[in-house]
């Protein structure tokens, strides 16, 4: 067999699916596990008769590759991905590529960027979106990491990515840590938009009585408007599933989520860069509140809910929800996005919005028919700072605003949380608040701390001190932003 032209280690779930993706676009693939009964097991069953071949030590697969070599790390991020690269760098020749296709955090991935770089070799850091489905018929691909390395990989990672009319759902996203940072935040919006839907849900089931079959039917509905897309479809096909005894699947779950920690991530990330990604932290914030749950038990005992009935019309009402619930989707993607371009500032990334929106059309958890508009909303204007002042968002918001209000309204009355919804709602109330109260935060914060203010009636960047008390002097703390 001729010598491979890609190396994959990690023969997990995403690992075997990806090697099976690659080698059925036409690539010979060597693989490698640590343990080694997975190399034998997945090249003698479902890969038996491809052209995957079977490695048994990390030389073996270096010698059994094409040059450059490239050698893809599909392993759990963290400090085994640092002890395969170290275990790597003897054993490639200079300009080889390492990838990393592993949900690494971003500041790793430029750390390792320059580490591998250093080193004479190449370095990538992947994003990949699509679960098990995705990674064997077409995922989002979003490398970042060395440059001369793009045209190594583009012709693998743009033959096995999804396809969304016609375009790979993979390009350059940038230098080191960009593609991880992109994907990161693609997790974030994915912890928001899996929330809003479960607020959706909750309203229907809790506060107008919805059966599972009924609110099948209404997501299958959705699923062919504005909010088309994978999440949608899923929530249907999930509310429809029975178990063996007919009850439905979902009613037998319990309530308590768990998370991996791109979310996380993305909201430190967030803090860090000082945007405000309130829905996207509403939604991990959520999940851990989730996961109290024998403390929710205790505490619903002491304060009982009592929602009252719904007394209007239940068709009209859930039209609403969808409103406020797409509504809130245009903020989680506003938020993320404003994230995505003040981190580039930072870093001095180049990123193409539009393309990461083609990128994340096809193929990825959050692909919807939605992020269409998003890429042409940021081809009409490459510069434009936030979503809510493109045309036609702007325009769609003010068309759902009526409904969203009445949504969050509502489900205060009633007492149901509608943590990432409401705060969606808050945040463009906000954003679109021409004086807010930060004047009296700022003077309180000069009164006990002499932190200064700025004037309304004076040019910005000119601080002003007031000695509130009558006795504390004229020194001031230097005026910073955390």
């Amino acid at each position: 067999m001729k010598q491979a032209d890609i190396g994959l280690i990690g023969l997990a779930v995403m690992g075997e699916n990806l090697a099976m993706n690659m080698e059925s676009r036409g690539f010979t693939v060597a693989v490698y596990n640590r343990t080694a009964e997975k190399v034998t097991r997945f090249v003698e069953g479902r890969a038996a008769g491809k052209h995957i071949v079977g490695t048994y030590s990390l030389q073996e697969l270096a010698d059994k590759l094409a040059r450059p070599r490239r050698i893809m790390l599909m392993v759990r991020a963290g400090d085994a991905v640092d002890q395969l690269i170290d275990a790597l760098l003897p054993l490639l020749d200079d300009g080889d590529v390492i990838i990393d296709g592993g949900n690494s955090h971003f500041p790793d991935t430029i750390r390792r960027t320059a580490y591998v770089e250093q080193h004479g070799k190449l370095y990538i850091g992947v994003g990949v979106s699509g679960g098990e489905e995705g990674a064997l018929h077409g995922p989002s691909l979003m490398p970042g990491g060395s440059p001369a390395a793009w045209p190594l990989v583009q012709p693998i990672f743009q033959a096995i990515c999804a396809r969304s009319d016609g375009e790979p759902c993979c390009d350059w996203v940038g230098e080191n840590g960009a593609g991880h940072f992109v994907k990161m935040v693609h997790n974030g919006i994915e912890y928001g938009d899996m929330q809003l839907i479960c607020e959706a849900y909750q309203l229907m089931r809790d506060g107008l009585g919805l059966t599972a079959d009924e609110l099948h039917g209404v997501f299958a509905a959705w699923n062919k408007t504005e909010l088309d897309s994978y999440l949608i479809e899923i929530t249907r096909d999930i509310l429809a599933r029975r178990d063996e005894a007919g009850a439905p699947v979902l009613d037998c779950i319990l309530d308590t989520a768990g998370q991996k920690g791109t979310g996380k991530w993305t909201a430190i990330s967030a803090l860090d860069e000082g945007v405000p990604l309130t829905l996207i932290g509403e939604a991990v914030f959520a999940r851990c509140l989730s996961a109290r749950k024998e403390e929710r038990v205790e505490a619903a005992k002491r304060f009982p809910k009592r929602i009252p009935p719904f007394t209007g019309d239940r068709t009209a009402f859930i039209e609403c929800i969808r409103q406020a619930l797409y509504a809130s989707k245009i903020v989680s993607y506003a938020q993320g996005y404003a994230l995505m371009r003040n981190a580039a500032r930072t870093y001095g990334w180049n990123l193409n919005y539009g393309g990461i929106a083609l990128m994340w059309r096809g193929g990825c958890i959050i692909r919807s028919a939605f992020l269409g508009k998003i890429k042409q909303a940021y081809e009409a204007d490459p510069a434009l700072e936030n979503l809510l002042l493109d045309g036609y968002f702007s325009g769609t918001i003010e068309k759902l605003l009526p409904a969203w209000r009445e949504t969050v309204a509502w489900a205060v009355k009633a007492g149901i949380p509608t943590p990432a919804l409401s705060s969606a709602l808050n945040y463009f109330d906000g954003y679109t608040t021409e004086r807010l109260p930060a004047n009296l935060l700022q003077a309180q914060r000069d009164y006990f701390g002499a932190h200064t203010y700025e004037r309304v009636d004076r040019p910005r960047g000119t601080f002003f001190h007031t000695d509130w008390t009558g006795h504390g002097g004229h020194t001031t703390a230097n005026p910073y932003t955390a």
